[in-house]
């Protein structure tokens, strides 16, 4: 008994066993199937009988992939990823948000190291500027 391949609708997210990929279907290259990456790229032909539809957290991981990718391939925006303010030298203040800042760093606390940069550097507008 010979049983027909699936069809698939176009955009359906489908698991390519034999590469390990998950992809977006496209359409037909005549017996094969086109399948693109989620984020974009360039196409593959999978043969129909190693597809199948991907599972919520094949869809999920290719998707974060592909946003990640999008983010390390964006430049920053102006005033993103600005350097961090540096200590007035013979300022006291300075050098107490600057330790803390130090110290935020060194226990891996990114949001304290977040919250003494934005105080650095309203200090500094206040009082050095």
């Amino acid at each position: 008994m010979r049983t027909e391949p699936a069809t698939y609708e176009p955009g359906a997210v489908l698991y390519d066993t034999a590469a390990a990929r998950v992809g977006e279907y496209r359409g037909r290259s005549g017996a094969r199937l086109m399948l693109r990456p989620l984020g974009g790229g360039r196409e593959w032909e999978a043969e129909p009988a190693a597809l199948r539809p991907a599972t919520d957290r094949e869809r999920l991981g290719a998707s974060l992939r592909a946003a990640n990718d999008r983010t390390l391939a964006t430049p920053p925006a102006p005033g993103g990823w600005e350097r961090p303010p540096l200590p007035v030298p013979g300022c006291d203040a300075c050098a107490w948000l600057a330790d803390r800042r130090e110290a935020a760093r060194a226990a891996f606390d990114h949001s304290a190291v977040t919250d003494a940069n934005v105080l650095l550097r309203q200090h500094q507008r206040k009082e050095h500027e």
